[in-house]
């Protein structure tokens, strides 16, 4: 077993094609090496037009633009930001840069996602105070649609503007729109390991009124906040947060395939949904495909608490096995960075999750023989 080629959790696959290559070589033909070019305003409008937002930035990840959308909405020290508990850090962090304080938002067991009714109380309770907050972030989960037409709903009542996080989400659609789409702001990324990859790199998705005035305050924040003089000249902080014409080319051959990688992801879920249906244990995630397509960008399960075989079994028999695997994020409100900050809580779901759930191979190079030799290791935890 030692010997045999490793399965990944999640890593890059360049197109058969070699469609991302034909770009590069057209960016170093034309020598359109450094930031900027026409692979970078061509990926923005592909971006657009696949997932139907009204305007795009390219930057270097999925985290700056979380960051831009938060400058685009003036938030400022002190303010409040609620923000899903249930996530990778990159959601939260830009809080912090901006010196603002987050909320935490537990999730329901339906989408795994932010608790509509969880965010109807954090209103509540800051409306009270007499505080109203500046943004909401929610994410949709593994590629799991959160409830964003209930989401979006609360936050009209309540006025506040939506920072859609879809970096793991791509390809998966709500109700017949993209995810990305729903909030003033979306967040893609483009990492390595996501569904498609620049190598790195993300995008800011704008849906708001004025869409093209705030993608271009984007890219000018994104490029040092340096005004048209024919010297250097600025009057506010900016980034070098602009993404390369290289990278926007890896990412505009990969944009090609990604129907292709969802298709593939989809299988490798219901492969496990197949293979585990006997054991009474496991739960698969929820995917809600009566009225969503998820693009199951990882495929991951929950345990019964109760089960004489926990997570961490699972993640080391399939390293024994050189075959990765992870827990699910551990909720912001456990980070010790984070902990000293408010949480609305929901039954505690978001700890549920973490505590009984196992990231599983979601690699799409994965073959069929690899597919059953993961779900046939793990079966063998319960004979």
């Amino acid at each position: 077993m030692g010997n045999k080629e490793r399965i990944f959790l999640a890593s890059p696959h360049m197109s058969d094609e070699g469609y991302e290559q034909g770009y590069i070589k057209e960016a170093f033909d034309t020598n359109w090496i450094a930031p900027l070019g026409e692979n970078v305003n061509n990926f923005e409008k592909e971006i657009c037009e696949v997932t139907g937002a009204k305007d795009a930035a390219a930057l270097v990840s999925g985290t700056s633009a979380i960051h831009l959308a938060l400058k685009l909405l003036e938030v400022k020290k002190s303010d409040i930001v609620f923000c899903q508990s249930l996530t990778f850090s990159a959601s939260a962090n830009p809080i912090i840069y901006e010196n603002a304080t987050p909320v935490f938002i537990d999730s329901d067991r339906d989408t795994w996602n932010m608790s509509p009714k969880a965010l109807e109380t954090a209103f509540e309770k800051y409306k009270e105070k007499g505080i109203k907050p500046k943004a909401v972030i929610v994410v949709h989960l593994y590629g799991i649609c959160a409830k964003i037409d209930e989401i979006a709903e609360i936050c009209k009542k309540y006025d506040t503007p939506i920072v859609e996080d879809a970096a793991e989400s791509l390809g998966s659609i709500y109700k017949g729109r993209m995810t990305g789409t729903f909030g003033d702001y979306g967040i893609l990324s483009f990492n390595g390991n996501k569904i498609i990859t620049s190598s790195g790199g993300g995008m800011l998705l704008v849906n708001t009124s004025d869409s093209k005035e705030k993608a271009a305050r984007a890219r000018f924040l994104s490029t040092q906040a340096r005004e048209n003089k024919r010297y250097y000249y600025h009057k506010e902080v900016g980034y070098n947060y602009r993404m390369s014409n290289i990278v926007a080319g890896i990412g505009r051959g990969q944009l090609k395939v990604l129907d292709k990688r969802v298709e593939k992801k989809r299988e490798i879920y219901f492969h496990y949904k197949e293979a585990f249906k006997d054991i009474s244990d496991i739960e698969m995630m929820p995917i809600n495909d009566e009225d969503t397509r998820c693009n199951c960008w990882l495929s991951t399960i929950l345990i019964d608490e109760n089960s004489k075989v926990k997570p961490l079994d699972v993640i080391l028999k399939l390293e024994e096995n050189n075959i990765e695997a992870r827990h699910v994020w551990n909720p912001m409100h456990k980070q010790p960075f984070f902990e000293k900050y408010d949480y609305i809580d929901n039954g505690g779901v978001g700890e549920y999750i973490f505590n009984n759930g196992v990231c599983l191979p979601s690699d799409t190079k994965m073959t069929k023989e690899d597919m059953e030799r993961v779900s046939n290791i793990i079966k063998t935890l319960w004979d």
